[in-house]
């Protein structure tokens, strides 16, 4: 582990008083501050370019030569980039969205808990929205901004977005790409403005008709956006936005990191940069585009950073990027287009302490037939992870909490559940052998169903399992059980540090979810939930390898979703994630080393095109535009907040999941954030680095 240094920058909780993010903070209350009048600018287009997942230190001439070459000659590179935490996808869509901290904009996925919304999904299955339900999908988005417009006469997000400012200017739009985080950015489109091509649909239906006149395959549930007039699919169609399979161990779920088959998603997002580049942008003629393709993320998910099909995922996306620079020379708008490149997060290597869990050789050929090796544990050059996975339900049941709920069913984890240094597995496979425990006859399983019933005891806790973070809601708000709650993970050594609404005071051993922008004023119009009660990191090591990440160091525990890669964490390997811009407006050759963040694209793209973002919390990037860098003028410090210090706590060894023998020790976690102020109007803007916990015995 890292050591944290003690910054400069420091003052008591209870006394804060600072001009955060574009807003006056006092005792938890936000007012919006006034941002300044827009410069004049050269672009005639804006382009954010989003590589999901992507790391800073995966950028190299080898891999990603285009992107290198924007980074290291022709544009700006942010050195000291940040994610909103936590480091979900969902997360910083809306982020790049509104330019703001869920607790401005009130929207809290990847995973979620809202019960009383109806609707269905892009497939058009009807979705049990009274389980934990995942928001990477346009029609539960859809769904969600129609239950909040019915019940709290407030849209799905508070405040107004980048795209919403653009269209009541009477700019074009247009949204390429990822189901869910690129919907979101024009989730109020009306069809008058803008066109949407995702995984999922064409949007408006003018446009998919269009696409169809043109020769254009059309993804395959377009077929189920529009229910008055539904659009029948040419029969040649296909499916152009699917993944192909993804490799396996003989165990038939678990991913082998070693395959050499290319990324799985690397044909769709083909097929959706050839739909832009050959018919949106000539055609539509967008002012302001947003593109976002999964990969590198999806491929990090299946396989872990640093693999040979995550270092494919790059190249298919810098080719793609190349596609992108020669249309648009070929167009004659490199001059006029300002392209902003950027990852939502950045990403780890699940896996546990290597300590408790060796790490194991793979035995037997990488693209199909692999298999861990049980005799024989491996050095981190030679050894694959075969841990991380991690149920809260699971633990918290253990724990003695008698209703706990994550909305999924019996799930079979043999690997990444935990191979422990005698071969055995933490979690030992089980058979539901007349369908009583799983709902199904036979079927294999290493953690029981947590389902959550129709009817919730008083103390019940809902858990929506995010990866590298997890939330908690009470829906009762007893504080006695939000305590116990949260000794039972700052208990259990794979959790990190633990964030509490303010709602329950001054928790021992927490910070409150105000400290991380997480949390909505008393006076708005959200009810909680979706406001989390808890929110609690996976722990981390960001400096620890295995064989497949030797260039690209990190690991974390994550929710038990039997992946390789995660990100959702406090560490800062997710946090620090990637930005680079070029362009007419940006210098060249020029590195950006003062702190900036993913709530800044918005603000910045505004002011390119013309257009105020007053509600945005972020800040214009002027330090890094031609014609306005001389006028930037920051202090940067850094602030660390330390949690109380808790002592005479029961710590229980991973290995021991009832926790049986607990040991007495401490627990305390240490935030530590980046602030720049502006001299002159003495605005401060904090961005989140990492939070990290430390458990003595």
């Amino acid at each position: 582990m890292s050591k944290i240094l003690q910054g400069s920058f420091s003052f008591s909780k209870s006394t804060l008083a600072l001009t955060i993010s574009g807003l006056l903070v006092f005792g938890g209350l936000h007012a919006p501050a006034v941002q300044a009048k827009t410069a004049p600018h050269t672009a005639k287009k804006v382009i954010i370019f989003v590589w999901d997942g992507l790391r800073p230190d995966s950028v190299t001439p080898e891999i990603t030569p285009n992107l290198a070459k924007l980074q290291n000659q022709d544009g700006v590179h942010f050195e000291d980039h940040h994610a909103v935490y936590p480091t979900f996808t969902m997360m910083n869509a809306a982020a790049f969205a509104t330019g703001s901290y869920p607790g401005h904009h009130g929207f809290f996925g990847n995973t979620e808990y809202q019960p009383g919304v109806t609707g269905k999904n892009a497939k058009g299955a009807t979705v049990d929205f009274s389980q934990p339900f995942f928001t990477e999908d346009y029609a539960i988005l859809k769904d969600l901004d129609s239950f909040y417009m019915g019940r709290d006469n407030a849209d799905l997000f508070l405040v107004s977005t980048l795209f919403q400012q653009a269209h009541k200017a009477g700019l074009k739009t247009a949204v390429v790409g990822k189901s869910g985080p690129a919907f979101i950015q024009d989730y109020k489109q009306n069809g008058k403005f803008g066109v949407i091509l995702d995984e999922n649909m064409a949007y408006p239906q003018s446009f998919a008709e269009h696409l169809q006149q043109a020769g254009y395959a059309l993804p395959v549930n377009t077929s189920k956006a529009y229910a008055e007039h539904p659009l029948t699919l040419n029969k040649e169609n296909g499916d152009p936005t699917a993944s192909t399979a993804s490799t396996l161990l003989d165990d038939k779920v678990t991913s082998d990191p070693r395959t050499t088959m290319p990324s799985p998603h690397n044909a769709k997002n083909e097929y959706m940069m050839k739909v832009y580049l050959s018919d949106i942008l000539p055609t539509t003629n967008p002012d302001l585009s947003l593109i976002w393709f999964r990969n590198p993320d999806s491929t990090e998910h299946t396989y872990g950073p640093g693999t040979p099909a995550y270092k494919n995922a790059l190249e298919d996306q810098d080719k793609l990027l190349g596609e992108l620079l020669a249309k648009l020379d070929a167009m004659h708008l490199r001059n006029t287009t300002d392209l902003i490149i950027v990852s939502d997060h950045a990403h780890s290597t699940v896996a546990g302490d290597p300590a408790k869990f060796p790490l194991r050789a793979l035995t037997g050929s990488a693209d199909g037939k692999g298999s861990v090796d049980m005799k024989q544990t491996a050095d981190a050059t030679q050894g694959y992870s075969v841990s991380g996975d991690v149920r809260t339900a699971d633990l918290l049941t253990k724990a003695g909490f008698a209703h706990v709920y994550d909305g999924a069913g019996c799930l079979y984890d043999p690997v990444m559940s935990g191979i422990k240094a005698d071969g055995t597995p933490l979690y030992p496979t089980l058979e539901d052998k007349d369908g009583k425990v799983c709902g199904k006859a036979g079927m294999k399983y290493t953690y029981g169903s947590y389902l959550v019933p129709e009817k919730l005891a008083d103390d019940s806790v809902i858990i929506a399992a995010n990866g590298g973070s997890d939330y908690l809601y009470v829906p009762s708000h007893d504080a006695k059980e939000v305590s116990k709650l949260v000794k039972a993970l700052q208990s259990r050594p794979q959790y990190g540090a633990v964030f509490v609404h303010s709602r329950y005071g001054n928790v021992p051993g927490t910070l409150s979810l105000k400290s991380i922008f997480n949390e909505l004023p008393a006076s708005s119009s959200r009810k909680s939930p979706p406001n989390p009660d808890i929110i609690v990191s996976f722990n981390f090591d960001e400096n620890a390898v295995t064989a497949a990440n030797q260039a690209v160091p990190g690991t974390e525990y994550e929710s038990a979703q039997g992946n390789r890669g995660m990100h959702g964490s406090f560490s800062p390997r997710d946090v620090h994630n990637t930005l680079i811009a070029s362009g007419p407006d940006f210098r060249r050759g020029f590195s950006d080393h003062y702190p900036t963040g993913n709530v800044d694209i918005a603000p910045t793209a505004a002011h390119l095109l013309g257009l105020t973002m007053p509600e945005a919390q972020g800040r214009i990037l002027r330090e890094a535009l031609q014609h306005e860098f001389k006028a930037a003028n920051y202090q940067m410090s850094t602030k660390m907040t330390n949690s109380s210090l808790v002592k005479e706590l029961p710590i229980c060894d991973v290995l021991d999941i009832t926790c049986a023998a607990p040991v007495t020790g401490s627990y305390q976690f240490t935030l530590q954030q980046k602030v720049l102020t502006d001299k002159q109007s003495h605005h401060a803007y904090i961005y989140l680095d990492q939070a990290k916990a430390v458990r003595h015995e």
